[in-house]
C-alpha cells in the first residue's frame, strides 16, 4: 500500500515536455505500472528506461514492466492482483482479459492487532468554527431535518418543506437549510426480521446528526410499521413526543392544508431553538469526518486516496474522528488492516463486518466480482483487487480505534472503520447515520455527488477531470501524478480545506449549485 513516506512512486526520469511518456510503477516488486500520459500512449513508445509499448495502453492502465509467465501473479502496490491467464510480454497492455481474480484473503488467517501502529505525535492549535449542541458533538452546519416515518408522507412533506423555506426559513437567517430525511421504508416490510435493525437504526442515528443541533421532529402517517415514536431520542418523555410528532391520519387534520399547517407549526418551534446556534472556535478534535471514493480509476491509489489518507492522519493526530468504509472496497485488502488494529476486539469486529457481508452477497446469488464497475474498469481497474487496494490508502496510516456496524453511531475518537456497502448513496446515508459531519470524496470518473446534510469535499485524482469540471471539483490531487506536488504537501493542502470548508469559509460546489443526492437507507431485511 502506497504511504507518504515510505513507498513514494518510482516515476521515470524528469521530463521537459508533458507529451513525454511517463508511468508511475508504486513498489519495487511491481511488475506493472500505469501510464500516466492523458489520452494512453500508441505501440512503439519507448521510455528512458528502455521500456517499449507492444500495443497502445490507454490512461491509467498498467503496462508489463517484464515478462510475466502464465500462472504468475501480477503485482502493483507490492500486492498481487491478479494471475496472468497466459503470457504476458514486457510492453504488453496487462488488460482486464489477461488477468484472473485472485481468491480473497481467508478470514480466519488473519493477523490480529499484530503490528497496531504506534500514536503519531500530537498535533494541536488547529481549530474551526462550528456549532456546538447540548450534548458536546459539534455541526459544521445548522440545519433542521425532518424525519419521516414511512414514504407514504414523503409528497407532503416535501409541500411543507417548499413552504418552509420560501415563508420561513428567511425569518431565521442563523439556519443554513431544512431537510426531510425522506426514504422508502417503514411499512410493508418484515419490520420484526432480524436484519430489519439496520434501516431502523439508521433513520434513528440520522435524526442525531449533529448538524441538525438535536431538533427532531418527526412526520408519520399514522397506520404504518414503523412507529413514528421509534425514531425519536430513546430518553424522550411522552410530552416530548407530542411535541415532535405530526400524524396526517390523526383526526385534528381535515384536509391536504391542515397537514401542511401542522408540519409548518413545529418546524417554526424548531427553527426558533435553532436560530439561536452560533459558529463558535471549536478544537479539530471535534470533527466527526467521512472518507469516500466514487467513479474511482487506477489513479485514486496514487493520488487522491494516498492524500486522502495522510489528511486523515492529521486529523487523527488532531484528536478527530475519521470514518472510511465500503466493505467490498476493504474486503481485498482487510489483510493490511487486521494487523493495524488497536486491540484483537477491533479486530474481530472488523472480520465480523467483512464475514457478514460475504454470507449477504452469497445469499443474494453474488460476490465480490460484481463490483468494479465499468466506469472504474475503463479507468484501469480490472478487478475488485486492485480497487480494494487503492481504496484502503484513504485510512493513513493510523491505528483503527474502533468499527460501527451498519447505522451505529460513532463512539471512540480516531480513525473508525465504519461499515457500509459501497454504492455512494448508501454510504453517504450511513455515515451521516454514525454521525459525520462532513464528508471528503475522491473520485477519478467524475460525479457531481452531494449531500444536503453534510457538506462534500469533492477530491479529483487526475488534473485533467479538475480543469474538465473546475465547477464541480473541490480539490485537485492530480499532480502528484506529474510530480507537481507530494503527497504530503497535498494531504496538508488537504487539511486545511476540511478546516476552511467546515466552518463555512469555503463552500464546495455542490453547497453552491444545491446539486444533492438523495438519502439511501440499506435495508437487507425482507419486504412483504
Amino acid at each position: 500500500m502506497l504511504t507518504a513516506t515510505d513507498h513514494a512512486p518510482q516515476r521515470t526520469p524528469p521530463i521537459a515536455s508533458g507529451d513525454e511518456p511517463r508511468t508511475i510503477r508504486l513498489h519495487p516488486h511491481d511488475n506493472v505500472a500505469i501510464v500516466v500520459n492523458a489520452f494512453g500512449l500508441p505501440a512503439g513508445t519507448v521510455f528512458p528506461d528502455g521500456l517499449t509499448l507492444a500495443e497502445f495502453v490507454p490512461q491509467g492502465h498498467k503496462v508489463a514492466l517484464e515478462d510475466i509467465p502464465a500462472g504468475a501473479p501480477v503485482r502493483r502496490y507490492g500486492e498481487i492482483v491478479g494471475l496472468a491467464l497466459g503470457p504476458i510480454a514486457r510492453g504488453t497492455w496487462v488488460e482486464e482479459s489477461r488477468v484472473e481474480t485472485p481468491e480473497a484473503p481467508a478470514l480466519e488467517a488473519l493477523e490480529r492487532a499484530s503490528r497496531p501502529p504506534a500514536p503519531l505525535p500530537a498535533l494541536d492549535g488547529y481549530t474551526f468554527e462550528g456549532f456546538r449542541n447540548p450534548d458536546g458533538s459539534v455541526g459544521t452546519k445548522n440545519i433542521l431535518a425532518v424525519s419521516t416515518s414511512v414514504q407514504c408522507v414523503a409528497g407532503t412533506l416535501d409541500v411543507a418543506i417548499q413552504r418552509i423555506k420560501r415563508e420561513l426559513l428567511p425569518r431565521f437567517p442563523n439556519v443554513d437549510d431544512v431537510v426531510g430525511l425522506t426514504h422508502a421504508y417503514g411499512c410493508g416490510v418484515a419490520i420484526n426480521a432480524p436484519e430489519a435493525v439496520i434501516p431502523i437504526r439508521t433513520l434513528q442515528s440520522l435524526a442525531r446528526n449533529p448538524n441538525f443541533g438535536d431538533e427532531v421532529m418527526v412526520v408519520g402517517l399514522g397506520c404504518e410499521k414503523l412507529v413514528s415514536e421509534r425514531l425519536l431520542p430513546a430518553d424522550g418523555k411522552a410530552e416530548t413526543a407530542q411535541d415532535s410528532v405530526v400524524r396526517l391520519q390523526d383526526e385534528r387534520h381535515v384536509g391536504f392544508g391542515s397537514m401542511i399547517d401542522s408540519i409548518m407549526a413545529m418546524a417554526e418551534a424548531r427553527l426558533a431553538v435553532l436560530n439561536r446556534r452560533v459558529r463558535e472556535t471549536c478544537p479539530a478534535s471535534d470533527l466527526v469526518v467521512g472518507l469516500q471514493c466514487g467513479g474511482s480509476d487506477a489513479f485514486s491509489g496514487v493520488t487522491a486516496n494516498p492524500a486522502l489518507g495522510f489528511a486523515a492522519d492529521l486529523l487523527v493526530r488532531s484528536g478527530a474522528t475519521v470514518m472510511f468504509s465500503e466493505v467490498t472496497e476493504v474486503r481485498d485488502a482487510i489483510h493490511l488492516l487486521t494487523p493495524r488494529a488497536a486491540t484483537p476486539a477491533v479486530a474481530d469486529a472488523l472480520i465480523r463486518e467483512m464475514a457478514w457481508y460475504d454470507a449477504y452477497l452469497a445469499k443474494g446469488g453474488a460476490d465480490r466480482s460484481a463490483n468494479p464497475s465499468p466506469g472504474n474498469k475503463k479507468g484501469g481497474l480490472n478487478n475488485i483487487v486492485e480497487k480494494a487496494l487503492g481504496s484502503v490508502a484513504k485510512s493513513g496510516t493510523s491505528a483503527i480505534a474502533g468499527v460501527l456496524a451498519p447505522g451505529e453511531r460513532v463512539r471512540e475518537k480516531g480513525l473508525i472503520f465504519a461499515a457500509t456497502p459501497a454504492s455512494d448513496f448508501v454510504c453517504g446515508t450511513l455515515q451521516l447515520a454514525s454521525g459525520m459531519t462532513l464528508q471528503v470524496f475522491s473520485t477519478g470518473r467524475g460525479t457531481p455527488y452531494g449531500l444536503a446534510e453534510a457538506p462534500v469535499i469533492k477530491v479529483s485524482t487526475r488534473t485533467e477531470l479538475a480543469e474538465r469540471w473546475p465547477d464541480l471539483i473541490d480539490f485537485d490531487a492530480g499532480g502528484i501524478a506529474t510530480g507537481a506536488a507530494s503527497i504530503e504537501e497535498t494531504g496538508w493542502d488537504l487539511f486545511r480545506l476540511i478546516l476552511d470548508v467546515a466552518s463555512g469559509r469555503k463552500r464546495p460546489w455542490s453547497d453552491r449549485w444545491g446539486l444533492y443526492n438523495d438519502l439511501t437507507l440499506f435495508n437487507p431485511a425482507p419486504i412483504t
